[in-house]
């Protein structure tokens, strides 16, 4: 198994920055514009890099992923049209090598949000989110299709469980996979459809810079339960609050403000499906992780899950 210097050091390497600064001379070109200026590259992990590219008509920004998220640039490129406008349309991408280049999209909610000391934002985010998801519904053939993996609620059982056997040291309180085939099961009996799911939605994931809030990254993005999403942006970030002290945010008016859009279109309580769900939604992101490159990461999600209440 390759290092993590090793992963890194291939978004480094002089031939891949050559390849990606031809491609991205010849796509800017195609649009009437060109480099102007030093190509940066300030964010490097092992399954991604991001470039910042001057030109003549204002900074464009390059994104290029390892094969867990080369899915990216084609479902963003999906999701965008279907979003009226918080979801922007890439510059250029190729499926292929899952290369993306997008407009500035201005500065970050993790920026904005120490100036303004509210977290009110978030409550157009989430309503605004989950209309993509909505209307995304229709959508999940062509975003199977497109490479997002899939984690719908009869796969996630059977993932959890060869998550588990891949562990070393798993925490001997985790329930085997038969209670979370009955989580999923009651999750499924509020009739809500999946659909594309970012799994990863937090204030630096979006971006303030066309006069709407607008939803970025969707490389760690799936198709499953919608409301799993509440796990990460409510529990992991949106409760922590301004300050980051946990638990010092009310959830409840941005719960609201997520749900609204649903309830216009099913019934039954919601909410007890979104508690389950943001419980769960533990399992669907440590299944949905980085777990070579991170496995740290994945011990915490299912703590959150042992944490949660059903």
């Amino acid at each position: 198994m390759a290092t993590t210097t090793e992963l890194s050091d291939r978004w480094r390497d002089p031939g891949f920055l050559d390849a990606a600064h031809a491609w991205i001379a010849a796509r800017l070109a195609e649009r009437g514009r060109s480099v102007a200026g030093a190509v940066e590259q300030p964010h490097v992990t092992d399954w991604s890099t991001v470039m910042r590219v001057p030109t003549d008509d204002g900074p464009v920004w390059f994104k290029a992923n390892d094969d867990t998220m080369r899915h990216e640039a084609a479902v963003t490129a999906l999701i965008a049209p279907l979003s009226a406008g918080r979801v922007p349309m890439p510059l250029a991408g190729d499926p292929r090598t899952g290369w993306l280049l997008l407009a500035d999209a201005g500065p970050r909610l993790r920026d904005v949000i120490p100036r303004e000391r509210s977290l009110e934002r978030w409550h157009d985010v989430l309503e605004a989110y989950a209309r993509i998801q909505l209307a995304c519904e229709d959508e999940v053939d062509a975003l199977l299709a497109a490479g997002l993996p899939d984690r719908r609620l009869p796969t996630l059982p059977a993932a959890y469980a060869d998550l588990l056997a891949q562990l070393d040291d798993a925490d001997p309180r985790l329930p085997d996979a038969g209670a979370i085939d009955d989580l999923c099961a009651r999750l499924a009996s509020y009739g809500i459809r999946e659909t594309v799911q970012h799994d990863d939605l937090h204030d630096g994931q979006v971006f303030l810079g066309s006069g709407v809030h607008q939803v970025l990254d969707w490389g760690d993005a799936c198709v499953s339960h919608p409301f799993f999403t509440l796990a990460v942006t409510l529990e992991g970030v949106v409760a922590w609050g301004v300050d980051d002290e946990e638990g010092s945010e009310d959830l409840e008016p941005h719960l609201a403000a997520y749900l609204r859009p649903y309830e216009e279109r099913y019934a039954g309580d919601l909410r007890e499906a979104a508690r389950l769900a943001m419980r769960l939604g533990w399992v669907c992101r440590a299944v949905n992780g980085h777990l070579p490159h991170d496995p740290g990461q994945t011990h915490t999600r299912l703590r959150m899950f042992l944490d949660g209440r059903p």
